[in-house]
């Protein structure tokens, strides 16, 4: 008997593990990480991923969404499961993919974090952060570095998840506006996860989803060395909150329904068991997978395939495996550290075997 409930009408009753799920998948806020999860979900299930058409490895970004930069979706229609690469949310188009039983959720970070990371990892081709020396300097001034005609080449420089939640990341900040918003938000999407706090989120997704433990347990992807991050001054990080103010005003409504949500459906004493054994479980399999305790740098991994995307001044870190496994613990570990281009590669060669491989696609 399945004992497993879900809360997410925040009453007590048994569910079954959701397949059909959309991440709206923002920049620089661990979702990388995310949809490793939900590419091995897709897998350990066989289930159908709405991938990027062609040699792409997005979904059109930073264009609006439109369907048929999914592959394959003229004759599939709404049989997709799993949507999960970079776009920029348009959902009526989504939902000519996606069956109407689809969980919709996405996840927000501090925007002055966030601010930093972007301009470490956009800094060689973002005209306003390339005009500048560095994130403080842009922010001293930022109107001095960005401009308006630049709009679409710079939209890492300002309210990034605004436009990634398909908004316009220049619109001026009304509360009718802002209100407008987020009432749409919050009617497209079941539920907004919090990067800062990251493994409470992976517990409230589990538990949305009526997953496995081990279905949310990760290896952190995507993550730059300690030496690539900048110190933001107290200066540059109150500017943000008046620079991105669409962002800092979105995370901010959105922290406060993710512990409102804690609170109506685990509680805050569950939730604290279920991040240590998931703590716990992360560490035995890091363990039992990898050669090193953590990251190591891009120079130190010794198996090319599994050499991370580098990007501006980030230095992006990656894995290297144990190599006294079994096959199956192998493909297991495998799936975990698996960087994100070679893993939709694969995918996508596993999925549509009569098609052109993408380029960097496994052997």
């Amino acid at each position: 008997m399945d004992l497993r409930f879900s809360y997410r009408l925040y009453v007590l009753q048994p569910c079954h593990p959701q397949t059909n799920v959309m991440f709206l998948k923002t920049h620089k806020t661990a979702s990388s990480t995310i949809m490793n999860i939900l590419f091995r979900f897709s897998e350990k299930h066989n289930l159908t991923l709405a991938l990027p058409a062609g040699q792409g490895y997005h979904l059109g970004y930073p264009q609006r969404f439109m369907a048929h930069f999914v592959e394959g979706f003229k004759t599939m229609g709404q049989s997709y499961n799993i949507m999960c690469n970079h776009m920029r949310f348009n959902l009526p188009e989504v939902q000519k993919l996606m069956p109407n039983t689809t969980t919709y959720f996405s996840i927000l970070r501090n925007p002055i974090s966030l601010m930093e990371s972007s301009y470490a990892y956009n800094k060689h081709f973002t005209p306003a952060f390339k005009k500048s020396k560095d994130v403080n300097e842009f922010l001293a001034s930022p109107w001095t570095y960005y401009n308006l005609s630049e709009h679409i080449n710079n939209v890492h420089a300002r309210n990034y998840m605004w436009f990634d939640f398909g908004y316009d990341n220049n619109a001026v900040d009304t509360e009718d506006y802002f209100q407008s918003v987020i009432a749409e938000i919050e009617q497209a999407f079941h539920l907004i996860l919090l990067t800062d706090y990251f493994d409470e989120s992976m517990v409230l997704l589990k538990n949305t989803l009526c997953w496995d433990l081990d279905d949310v347990v990760y290896f952190k992807l995507n993550s730059r060395s300690e030496d690539s991050i900048q110190e933001m001054t107290p200066e540059s990080k109150e500017k943000v909150k008046e620079w991105c103010s669409l962002d800092w005003k979105l995370y901010q409504h959105f922290n406060r329904t993710f512990w409102r949500r804690i609170e109506e459906t685990i509680g805050l004493e569950k939730l604290a068991q279920e991040v240590n054994l998931l703590r716990m479980r992360q560490e035995e399999l890091m363990e039992l997978c990898l050669l090193d305790p953590k990251p190591v740098d891009k120079s130190r991994i010794k198996d090319r395939k599994l050499q991370p995307f580098q990007s501006g001044r980030a230095n992006i870190l990656g894995y290297n495996l144990r190599q006294d496994m079994d096959n199956a613990t192998l493909r297991a570990c495998l799936s975990l550290v698996t960087p994100e281009l070679q893993y939709v590669s694969y995918l996508y060669a596993h999925q549509f075997p009569d098609k052109e491989r993408k380029l960097g696609a496994e052997p």
